[in-house]
């Protein structure tokens, strides 16, 4: 038999170290004198003409296909005045001009020195500037992003000295006065539908045009002290941006947000395109300042469930939730990048971006950006890990302090059992009042978020959606509590003005402990501050046993006892409930749920036609053209959607100041043959436990049935402590031991880390 110490261990040491750097200097470096100077220059553009050459010969060939199909007489339209009756909440069309062509055609030229080319880039950007200037005096946005700005500027760089000096000046001025018009400032117009997000986003609106404005037209004597001016500003706000990002990822690897259609979209371009253009303008890299950055596909992995048919992710915060697939659209594009800048000063992280990056089908790099693939092609290979490395990994969870999540998993293969919970994070943007939430994946989603941000034309994303009555949380009611804001349309009626239980303060919660090991992971967190007013106190524990099973066990004290308490369980299809047990199934796979306090609870479903995503008394319904959308798309892909439309509510049989909720959960992959744990209430002492016989359990190679006791603190200080063995068939016990849970936070680091 086999010691607790001998399958635990007794540490978890990192098994990658990483530099970090300090950050860039405050004032900002010299920019060369002579063009180009965004993203190469004449140092460097042999290497991009020899890619265009070589392994990038095909996107060089397609590019120059689109640009002979380029209209000869470029016109912006779109840059009229927005109607009275638009509503903040709908995407304005952004206007119509050419940035991405001229850019495209100033590189056809030099890579061909056809005058064609040249000539259609100075059409393009004569009008971009006309259309620019045009959008701002009706008082309208160009663009939500600055990426076809910032590539006017580009085009103006490249085709420099193909330009007769009245060009130069009819360009360059007015594109840099417009850069500066559409930055937020004391006495400035106000701009509709303006992206002003700074460091903290993903930072692709205006306020990221002044550093590309200022390189392209610094010291040409032109509009020298406007571009000064800009340059200081841009590189300011560039540094700052970086900084920020850093202390985000801290030794993990989180952007700037845990939600990855902005993180895994439009997020890496900001400070990639700042690494390039920095390095090509001043000759200073960046990436030896921020090694940190390199993490990012480690947060990426986490993330990164392996559905039964495609890359999933877990739905998190601001995700649509029709299919929950993974943001693969830019994602080879950045895992590329992560390669590129970062195989020197973290080779670990590089190569694990290389062989997340082996997972996807191969894209152009220039889908966005088209002077990727020829900058990318010039960097040197990085050689993935070998097949296996990262389904083998034995590490069961990892914990990404700063923005909250701690995700949990069997393997990273198809059929594994996937978890996400959620508590605390300082990194907030586009972050629901969700902590304490749990997400659980087996062949499909078992326990999920529900609702939808869809096409922003209802009121679910508001009402529902972000709110926590639409996750797997605790509800606590105080009657005419204000609902928390969260953007969207807004509902005037009287369902729109209360919060129906949930948190008020989102990422407000403290993790209190966390551990993993082959058996169980354990995390503790304190969500009293996520309920200001109504909980005297809140606590969450959550375990993760053996491969397929969760235990939930909940104290929550009410500020008055007439505060009803409500805990919940989400499903996309209709559960049944047999006395205490809830039953679920989702694709693949099932789910079942025991609660075993309070005593004598009572369960109730809420869902279905008509009471989908029932709060505060009516359903919030999705846009039925979204719905159709969705629903097409998804039959497509055989896939979703993951709406939610059912959940289960538990609340206690009696009203009383202070309740315990335990729960436990098991999922399978075979629906059809699944069967619920054996789980009983038990107690001890001071103690709330729970025996539960979880058979066919793999540890470490040892294969039996795990008889486990768990038992929680009924009061004061959270923890608890687990008993356990493990028998074969014929009743031997292989392994045994016991376990106090931990009540600190275990730290990780870098990339393959085993703990502390």
């Amino acid at each position: 038999m086999r010691s607790l110490s001998a399958f635990l261990g007794v540490a978890f040491l990192a098994g990658s170290f990483c530099v970090w750097g300090a950050s860039l200097p405050k004032a900002c470096p010299p920019v060369r004198m002579g063009h180009p100077r965004l993203f190469f220059n004449t140092e460097t553009w042999p290497a991009i003409e020899a890619a265009a050459r070589g392994a990038a010969k095909e996107d060089c060939r397609r590019l120059l296909r689109r640009c002979d199909r380029y209209t000869d007489n470029p016109v912006c339209s779109g840059t009229e005045g927005v109607s009275p009756d638009w509503s903040p909440a709908v995407p304005l069309p952004p206007i119509n001009e050419f940035g991405t062509q001229a850019a495209e055609c100033a590189l056809a030229w030099r890579f061909t020195h056809e005058t064609k080319y040249l000539e259609k880039a100075k059409k393009m950007l004569l009008a971009n500037v006309a259309g620019y200037a045009e959008s701002y005096r009706n008082r309208r946005a160009v663009n939500w992003y600055c990426t076809t700005r910032v590539l006017s500027l580009c085009a103006y760089d490249w085709i420099h000295e193909g330009l007769t000096d009245d060009e130069r000046r009819a360009i360059i001025v007015p594109l840099v006065q417009h850069c500066a018009d559409v930055q937020v400032g004391k006495g400035k117009p106000r701009i509709v539908r303006l992206n002003t997000g700074g460091k903290q986003t993903g930072f692709y609106g205006p306020p990221a045009l002044p550093w590309y404005a200022g390189v392209a037209a610094a010291g040409d004597g032109l509009c020298d002290e406007l571009a000064a001016k800009l340059l200081q500003t841009g590189y300011t706000r560039m540094v700052e941006m970086l900084d920020f990002r850093a202390d985000s990822a801290e030794d993990d690897g989180v952007l700037s947000t845990g939600v990855l259609g902005y993180a895994m979209g439009e997020y890496p371009f900001a400070h990639f395109n700042f690494f390039h253009s920095l390095k090509s303008a001043t000759g200073v890299d960046a990436g030896v300042h921020y090694p940190g950055l390199a993490l990012f596909p480690n947060f990426v992995w986490w993330n990164w469930i392996k559905g039964e048919r495609y890359p999933q992710q877990f739905g998190f915060g601001d995700t649509t939730h029709a299919d929950n697939l993974l943001n693969m659209g830019s994602l080879y594009t950045h895992l590329t990048q992560y390669a590129f800048f970062f195989a020197d000063s973290n080779p670990e992280a590089a190569r694990l971006a290389a062989t997340l990056r082996t997972e996807l089908e191969p894209k152009s790099l220039g889908s966005e950006w088209p002077m990727y693939p020829f900058l990318l092609a010039s960097g040197r290979p990085v050689q993935p890990y070998a097949a296996g490395v990262l389904d083998k990994t034995p590490l069961r969870a990892r914990f990404f302090e700063s923005s909250g999540q701690l995700f949990m998993r069997s393997g990273w293969q198809k059929g594994a059992t996937y978890a996400l919970f959620t508590a605390g994070g300082k990194v907030k943007m586009h972050r629901h009042y969700d902590d304490g939430n749990f997400v659980i994946y087996k062949r499909g989603f078992q326990a999920l978020d529900s609702g939808s941000r869809a096409a922003q034309t209802d009121y679910n994303l508001t009402y529902y959606y972000a709110q926590t009555v639409a996750h797997n949380c605790v509800l606590v009611h105080k009657p005419n509590e204000p609902l928390p804001n969260y953007w969207g349309l807004k509902y005037k009626g009287p369902e729109g003005k209360f919060c129906d239980g949930g948190q008020t303060v989102s990422a407000a919660a403290r993790a209190l402990a966390f551990e993993t090991n082959p058996l169980f992971t354990y995390v503790a967190a304190d969500l009293t501050p996520s309920y200001p007013g109504k909980c005297a106190a809140c606590t969450r524990q959550f375990l993760y046993l053996g491969e397929d099973c969760f235990v939930v066990y909940d104290r929550v004290a009410a500020e008055q006892v007439d505060y009803a308490k409500e805990w919940l369980l989400h499903t996309e299809q209709e559960p049944t409930i047999e006395a205490n047990l809830v039953s679920s199934r989702a694709d693949n796979g099932a789910l079942f749920c025991r609660t075993l306090l309070p005593a004598a609870a009572r369960l109730e479903k809420i869902g279905g036609p008509g009471k989908e995503y029932w709060s505060n008394g009516r359903n919030w319904p999705l846009a039925e053209k979204y719905v159709a959308s969705a629903g097409r798309t998804c039959a497509k892909l055989n896939e979703g959607p993951w709406f939610g439309q059912w959940r289960v509510s538990v609340r206690p049989a009696a009203a009383a100041a202070e309740d315990r909720f335990l729960h436990v959960i098991n999922v399978s992959g075979e629906a059809a043959t699944a069967q619920p744990v054996a789980a009983q209430l038990i107690s001890s002492g001071a103690c709330d436990g729970m025996r539960v016989m979880i058979p066919e359990t793999a540890l470490e190679g040892q294969k039996g049935t795990l008889e486990a006791e768990v038992f929680f603190n009924r009061a004061d200080k959270v923890g608890g402590a687990i008993v356990w063995r493990l028998v074969d068939a014929d009743g031997k016990v292989i392994a045994s031991g016991q376990h106090d849970f931990t009540e600190r936070v275990t730290p990780q680091a870098g990339v393959f880390c085993k703990g502390e």
